[in-house]
């Protein structure tokens, strides 16, 4: 399966051992990860600024997501497509990428549940997801 994994998901899966830590593995045993410059830009500042890990920590972490992942121009979207102006290069990312599935905790993404054929879910959907399987 094609998944993108959101900010959000990527900084609590390297921040700590959790849910998030599983989807993470999960996806790069078992499925391709569509990323975007956009994202790992989000994830760079986040882990620098909030997490406060070592510049070189970062620069490892992003390397490894570039080399692991496929990473995608966001395609371009109307500004209405929802609240926030950020999320559209995270939904862009997973329309130009051919995602299935938007893995993400932004509420603001959460409540479109589907756009353009990619199924908005939380990590503990994605997880009850794959259990279900």
């Amino acid at each position: 399966m094609r998944i993108v994994l959101d900010t959000n998901v990527l900084i609590a899966a390297f921040a700590s051992r959790g849910l998030c830590a599983e989807v993470f593995e999960i996806c790069v045993e078992n499925h391709s990860i569509i990323l975007s410059d956009y994202i790992l830009a989000e994830v760079r500042e986040k882990l620098d600024q909030k997490v406060r890990l070592p510049r070189p920590h970062i620069k490892e972490i992003i390397s490894y997501l570039k080399a692991m992942a496929e990473i995608v121009e966001p395609a371009p979207l109307a500004a209405g497509v929802c609240r926030g102006s950020d999320d559209l290069n995270i939904i862009g990312t997973a329309v130009s990428g051919g995602a299935e599935l938007l893995v993400t905790g932004d509420g603001d993404l959460l409540i479109l549940k589907e756009f353009m054929g990619v199924n908005i879910v939380t990590p503990r959907g994605f997880w009850e997801r794959l259990r279900a399987v």
